[in-house]
């Protein structure tokens, strides 16, 4: 079977079909027309690790007439080649979207081909729906960070501890093994592209150095906390909840998009990137207190009856920041998203991780076993 294409000039019928057909054995697509291409657009708040089509498709068979006649179409970006994030954002849509009654794209198939570079899933094109998509620079009302709070607590609650995760969800991979464990944590993998981002970038080495840290130390921190937070609570977490991974629609709803990094962890993981990101430093000092109460009172009203309490998320949420210090922003390249919104992302974070003394927070924690 070919795999399916990243270049729309390739793109066929029968390619549309099969990925419909992933979730919609008895529609077919008998016409499209490719509208966009959209490819990496490096220094702009666009950047993927995905490519995207945007098509109209004429669509026939049962059920046909439930499906958006406009997709935006991810596929694989050919100078990345097969990275597990890929298979990972297939199976979320394809296998849990339609089980969580949250604000995220709607889904009209997917597919994974292993081996291959093969990766494709049809979305709704959100612009139809008026969205704005979020960066750090945008303005974050506390009621639009309320919503995204009660989205992930919809999402933490839904799959709180979950039986499942030993039977039909064994597949979610945990923060603490398997193909995206091995890319964040092999030292010649992601710590290595991060070292070197840290030496070619000298604000990114004075952050590190106004922290009193090293490269190498906030690596052992994210190390800790990545096996800390395994003996916790477990839930479905989105993974890579930086404010630019949000949309807020015209009445004030906020959704998520984005979810190759969804996996099975701990609660504060989500919480934590978005307040940290989401707000600016001031903003983030006056009220994270009170967002993780509003946080925690949203998990009671979802039915979660071993909620932590506030003493206990508290010291979590401090622990928590050295993951987006560590893995969100110290790997990105400036050129990827614009100064703006690179360098204002470091200063947040890395501001919180200092505020917070994560470093202190983790003093007690056991070494994680070398990779």
């Amino acid at each position: 079977m070919p795999i399916f294409p990243d270049d729309p000039e390739e793109l066929r019928a029968d390619d549309l079909t099969r990925l419909v057909r992933s979730l919609h054995p008895d529609v077919e697509v008998v016409d499209f027309e490719v509208i966009e291409n959209k490819t990496f657009a490096a220094g702009t708040d666009e950047v993927s690790t995905a490519g995207r089509i945007v098509a109209d498709v004429v669509l026939s068979g049962e059920g046909g007439d439930e499906i958006d006649e406009r997709w935006m179409i991810k596929v694989c970006r050919p100078d990345l080649g097969d990275i597990p994030l890929y298979e990972n954002e297939v199976a979320f849509y394809t296998k849990l979207r339609s089980e969580i009654e949250i604000e995220a794209p709607r889904c009209f198939g997917g597919l994974y081909e292993s081996g291959q570079a093969g990766f494709a899933i049809a979305l709704e094109d959100m612009r139809l729906r008026d969205v704005h998509f979020a960066n750090v620079k945008s303005d974050i009302s506390l009621e639009n960070m309320r919503s995204l709070l009660g989205v992930l607590a919809t999402l933490h609650a839904h799959y709180w501890e979950s039986p499942r995760f030993e039977k039909d969800l064994a597949w979610v991979q945990p923060h603490t093994s398997g193909a995206i464990y091995t890319m964040f944590n092999h030292p010649e993998a992601v710590p290595a592209m991060i070292a070197q981002q840290v030496e070619e970038n000298q604000f990114k080495t004075e952050l590190v150095e106004s922290t009193g840290q090293t490269v190498g130390g906030l690596y052992r921190e994210f190390r800790k906390v990545q096996k800390h937070q395994a003996t916790l609570p477990q839930t479905l977490c989105h993974g890579d909840t930086h404010i630019g991974n949000t949309y807020l629609l015209p009445d004030g709803t906020a959704g998520l998009v984005d979810w190759q990094l969804m996996a099975r962890g701990y609660c504060l993981h989500d919480v934590t990137y978005l307040l940290m990101t989401g707000l600016s430093v001031g903003t983030r000092r006056e009220h994270q207190e009170s967002l993780l109460a509003f946080y925690r009172d949203q998990l009671v009203e979802r039915g979660v009856e071993d909620v932590p309490s506030l003493e206990t998320l508290w010291l979590e949420y401090r622990r928590a920041a050295i993951w987006g210090v560590y893995i969100g922003w110290l790997t990105t390249p400036t050129m990827n998203y614009g100064w703006d919104i690179c360098v204002n992302n470091h200063i947040r974070l890395l501001t919180a991780y200092q505020d917070l003394g994560c470093h202190e927070a983790l003093a007690d924690l056991p070494e994680a076993d070398d990779f």
